[in-house]
């Protein structure tokens, strides 16, 4: 009994080790649907950073696995809290001043801050996601702002396809 519980510690080591990295630190994710082109598509694997990814370090055009019911959905987090969103003519305005965006995306129709919430300005703990894919996206347009508790974690990396390897 002894040689076994001795033979088998190295793969019990191995099974925490993976459990506690994928569990605080990082961890694969599909993407599933086509909302994140023409940047993200349908199938790729994407490794998430969840480690120290909280409102200190979130950014604008970050994007994010966000919890949204029983579901994760990839997005890209567009406003922040305090900021007041619009898009005029495809083009993105925080707060009345023009933002560069400098990622591909599609056409985006014409919103503001408030078509999605009663508010003027995001809430503290509360982010407006969008997916680059903007005719198709389920995003805050739909689903409204998302909660700071309900981000995941940060899309860093890109393992599949091969030929796409690399950081995001």
């Amino acid at each position: 009994m002894k040689k076994f519980i001795k033979e088998a510690i190295p793969y019990i080591i191995i099974i925490v080790v993976v459990v506690v990295i994928r569990t605080f630190i990082a961890t694969p994710v599909i993407v599933s649907g086509d909302s994140m082109k023409p940047n993200l598509h349908d199938g790729e694997m994407l490794i998430v950073r969840k480690i120290g990814y909280n409102s200190s370090s979130i950014k604008r055009f970050d994007i994010v696995v966000v919890k949204e019911g029983k579901e994760e959905i990839i997005k890209r987090i567009i406003g922040l809290p305090g900021e007041h969103i619009s898009y005029k003519n495809n083009k993105l305005y925080v707060n009345d001043e023009l933002i560069e965006q400098d990622y591909k995306f599609y056409d985006t129709e014409d919103f503001n801050l408030e078509e999605i919430c009663t508010c003027s300005s995001i809430p503290n703990g509360k982010y407006l996601v969008l997916g680059d894919n903007r005719p198709i996206s389920k995003d805050s347009r739909t689903i409204g702002l998302i909660d700071e508790k309900d981000i995941f974690g940060e899309a860093i990396f890109r393992l599949w396809p091969i030929s796409k390897l690399g950081v995001i």
